[in-house]
C-alpha cells in the first residue's frame, strides 16, 4: 500500500513529520535511486528509501517510547554535528530505542527537552496549529518596564508577523536584573530570546521550565527520566484540542 514519504520517515521512529519534510527538501532523501519530493507517495514494503545514504529501515518500528531530558547550556539540539561541537545525543546514548529530539532550545539555553521515537506525537508538540503552551524562566539584564512586560504579553513584529500573545509575569526584580516567567504557544526560531530584544531587554539566561503540564521539576542538568503514561496522554489531549480550535481561531483573523 502506498503512503506519504514523509509519513513512512516518521513512523520508522528516524524524525518527527516536520523534520522529514525538511529533509526531502534539503533533497536528502533518495527512493529507489531517485531524489524524493514532498507529498511523494511510496510502498514501504517494496520501494528502497535511503536517507543520507542509509537505508531506511521500514521494518515494524520498535516500541514507541516518551522521554524528557534537563538539556543544559552548551549542547546543540541535534543527533551529530559535523564540526564536533556537543550534542544531545551524548546525553541520551543509553536509551535502547533510537530517540530525537522534538523541537529545539538553543546553544545557551537549557531546560526541558522532548525526546520520542513518534513521529506523530512530536508532529502534534511542534506543529503551530496545536498551539502546545511551553513555558519559560527569563533572566534579562535589566529592569522590565510596565511597557515592556505589557508589549510582550500583546505581541511583537518578528519578520514581519506579530507573535501570539504569551503570559508575562514578573518573578523577582532587584537592580539591574529580572527574572520572569513567559509562557508561549508558538515555536519560532529564538522566539523568547528576539522577543526580548525587540522591546530592548537582553536575555542573560533561559530556562524551559515546562512544556503543557509536564514541568522540568527536580530532574538535574544533563539527566533524562521517561515520561509516565498520564504525562503523555495529558500532552496528546492538550494538542488534540489545540487543532479542534484551530479553525475557530483561523475564522476570528
Amino acid at each position: 500500500m502506498e503512503v506519504r514519504l514523509q509519513k513512512v520517515l516518521a513512523e520508522s521512529g528516524l524524525c518527527s513529520r516536520r523534520k522529514a519534510e525538511e529533509l526531502i527538501a534539503e533533497k536528502r532523501v533518495r527512493v529507489n535511486g531517485h531524489i524524493a519530493e514532498i507529498g511523494q507517495k511510496v510502498d514501504p514494503a517494496r520501494d528502497h528509501i535511503q536517507v543520507d545514504g542509509e537505508k531506511l529501515d521500514t521494518r515494524q518500528r520498535e516500541e514507541l517510547v516518551y522521554y524528557m531530558l534537563y538539556k543544559p547550556r552548551g549542547y546543540l539540539t541535534a543527533m551529530s554535528d559535523d564540526r564536533g561541537r556537543k550534542c544531545v545525543a551524548q546525553l541520551v546514548e543509553e536509551i535502547p530505542q533510537r530517540v530525537f529530539p522534538v523541537g529545539r532550545l538553543d546553544l545557551n539555553s537549557e531546560g526541558l527537552l522532548l525526546f520520542t521515537n513518534d513521529g506523530d506525537f512530536a508532529n502534534d508538540m511542534t506543529h503551530p496549529s496545536r498551539q502546545v503552551p511551553k513555558t519559560y524562566r527569563v533572566t534579562v539584564h535589566s529592569e522590565v518596564t510596565p511597557e515592556q512586560q505589557m508589549r510582550l504579553s500583546e505581541g511583537v513584529e518578528l519578520d514581519g508577523v506579530m507573535t501570539l500573545p504569551a503570559e508575562v509575569r514578573i518573578l523577582s526584580e532587584e537592580p539591574g536584573r529580572t527574572v520572569m516567567a513567559i509562557t508561549i504557544t508558538e515555536g519560532r526560531n529564538r522566539e523568547i530570546r528576539r522577543m526580548c530584544e525587540a522591546v530592548g531587554l537582553e536575555v542573560a539566561r533561559l530556562k524551559r521550565l515546562a512544556v503543557g503540564p509536564v514541568r522540568l521539576g527536580m530532574l538535574k542538568p544533563g539527566t533524562y527520566r521517561e515520561l509516565t503514561v498520564e504525562e503523555v496522554e495529558q500532552l496528546r489531549r492538550l494538542a488534540k484540542r489545540g487543532a479542534a480550535a484551530a479553525p475557530e481561531r483561523r475564522g476570528r483573523k
